[in-house]
């Protein structure tokens, strides 16, 4: 043990924190190498707190494996959602990425149903509210219970359905009309096929990542068609919903602008097919 303890007092006198820790796993490892391999499950933990405003901060913890599946998932997404002049930090764009996995799963539709409904994200709002061109602080209610602006609202309705339900004096509904799905699934396929992915400046997301955005809003009487549409990740539309603007042009190409006014140069657009997706691979 003299030897252990003089080693792992080198390593930490030279080395950062993390490679004596490493060291100590690896003498822990082989102080008994016949013993029971624990369960991982037991130790894997999630804590999620709600703030006032609706965002959500948390921790978990995970396993060797898990944790290795979790950083494979999110670093696919986090490089190929790496566009020219991507000026975010290594904080932000494992968490875009991250929101970006969510969004992938919800629009897949293969996570479990809940009774009888799959999984969606669910905003009430005023009609009146919903078609104001302010920003509408605090006047619409997602699933959960967080509270955000009609802006907002305004923005997940642009590629998500809307249902109209007429509420009584007492809060309780009246009458429930039909939903109705704002683009079809021919107008998407037709963008898909168009755009071959997100048309943001320098961003190469695919289309099975992209929203398609109302050019001009649907509540402000942009028509649902392929003229009025466009394809964008989850991250550039929001951005898009937040003051940068794309705008097609008559040869095709698509042209990205800042909120000041200032044109997003990357240089020419990769062209050629459409973007499809990678072929599943499987193990023998």
């Amino acid at each position: 043990m003299a030897v252990v303890d003089t080693v792992l007092t080198d390593v930490a006198k030279s080395g950062p924190h993390s490679d004596t820790a490493q060291a100590v796993h690896h003498y822990l490892d082989r102080l008994d190498e016949d013993w029971p391999e624990p369960d991982p499950t037991e130790g894997r933990r999630l804590v999620l707190a709600r703030h006032a405003d609706g965002s959500i901060t948390g921790r978990f913890d995970l396993d060797a494996v898990g944790g290795e599946k979790l950083q494979t998932a999110l670093e696919s997404l986090l490089q190929a959602g790496r566009c020219a002049g991507d000026d975010r930090t290594r904080a932000q764009q494992p968490a875009d990425a991250l929101v970006q996995l969510a969004d992938n799963a919800l629009a897949a539709g293969g996570l479990p149903t809940l009774r009888g409904h799959k999984p969606q994200v669910i905003v009430k709002i005023d009609l009146d509210d919903l078609a104001a061109p302010g920003t509408g602080r605090g006047t619409a209610e997602m699933g959960f219970g967080a509270t955000i602006s009609a802006a907002r609202a305004r923005w997940l309705a642009c590629d998500g359905a809307v249902t109209r339900i007429v509420l009584g004096p007492d809060g309780m509904p009246l009458d429930h009309g039909r939903t109705l799905r704002l683009f079809p699934p021919h107008v998407r396929r037709a963008a898909e096929v168009r755009d071959g992915g997100c048309v943001f400046a320098g961003c190469a997301a695919p289309t099975w990542w992209c929203d398609v955005h109302h050019l001009l809003a649907w509540i402000d009487g942009g028509a649902t068609d392929l003229a009025n549409a466009a394809l964008l990740c989850e991250r550039h539309h929001t951005q898009v919903h937040h003051g940068f603007r794309v705008e097609g042009q008559p040869d095709g190409r698509w042209r990205t602008w800042r909120p000041d006014g200032t044109e997003i140069h990357t240089g020419p657009r990769r062209t050629g097919p459409p973007r499809t997706r990678p072929p599943l691979v499987t193990a023998a």
